[in-house]
């Protein structure tokens, strides 16, 4: 049987995908009563995970406008999971490993191998809870804090980055543009992101496929600056030849082997 919070991420993502629907497509779709749908959307509007409109709902979303980090927590959280046990993957004892902040590297995060001889290290309070579960060492970033994606910012976070030096690093990223560009939705993390990349001899960004095609505000580096990146589908044909014919690229949920 479905639980309500599943049955709520269903509805988020259906209407993301379709742009907004009605409370009787939604009641037909999943199978329950237009009373039970109502509930939900109340539930959801709540949280600002959707808008409720006359007869139905539509997505929490314009463009240059962030979506809610409550909202993308629970979209495509399978997706998520399934590429954050691929990513962890890539972290071999010893390493030091930055934790990008955002709602795929949090599942990463929480997947992470117990090992006490790893250095995690972050930008997000919301990471700290996660990888203190194990028992590697961690550390936190220090700067002002982000509401919008529950982030640390600023100079003196862009200090210690400028002075560490990260074997690993899981970066996530709010657009892939059909040139190869990675962005970012504000000046302050897409500064942060492209620092990493610099600091890291590793870098693998962790990214569903709907990615592929969104431009976000702030560019900070490009397909060439990365290592690897995981996704959860097959990449689209017309951004594969970005990608060399080695392990820069893999899909989760296609084959499961490089492309």
């Amino acid at each position: 049987m479905t639980t309500p919070e599943k049955r709520r991420r269903s509805i988020t993502e259906l209407v993301t995908k379709h742009g907004g629907l009605s409370v009787e497509e939604l009641a037909d779709r999943l199978e329950v009563s237009e009373s039970t749908i109502r509930r939900d959307l109340r539930d959801l509007a709540d949280r600002d995970l959707v808008e409720r409109t006359h007869g139905g709902v539509v997505p929490v979303t314009n463009v240059g406008v962030e979506r809610s980090f409550n909202r993308r927590l629970i979209q495509h959280l399978e997706r998520k999971q399934a590429i954050a046990d691929r990513a962890v993957e890539e972290i071999s004892e010893g390493h030091v490993v930055y934790f990008d902040a955002g709602t795929t590297t949090m599942q990463v995060a929480k997947v992470a191998p117990d090992d006490d001889s790893t250095i995690a290290v972050t930008s997000s309070p919301m990471l700290v809870l996660e990888l203190s579960k194990s028992d590697g060492t961690v550390k936190m970033t220090g700067g002002e804090y982000r509401r919008e994606t529950k982030a640390l910012v600023g100079p003196t976070t862009e200090d210690y980055i400028s002075n560490s030096n990260f074997d690993l690093a899981f970066l996530g990223v709010n657009g892939i543009e059909s040139d190869g560009t990675l962005s970012a939705p504000n000046e302050s993390e897409a500064k942060i992101k492209q620092l990493v990349v610099e600091q890291s001899a590793r870098t693998v960004v962790v990214a569903v496929a709907e990615k592929f095609g969104e431009q976000s505000f702030r560019r900070f580096g490009s397909i060439e600056d990365i290592d690897l990146l995981i996704t959860d589908e097959r990449v689209p044909d017309e951004y594969r030849d970005l990608f060399d014919e080695t392990e820069l690229v893999e899909d989760v949920f296609e084959s499961g082997s490089h492309d």
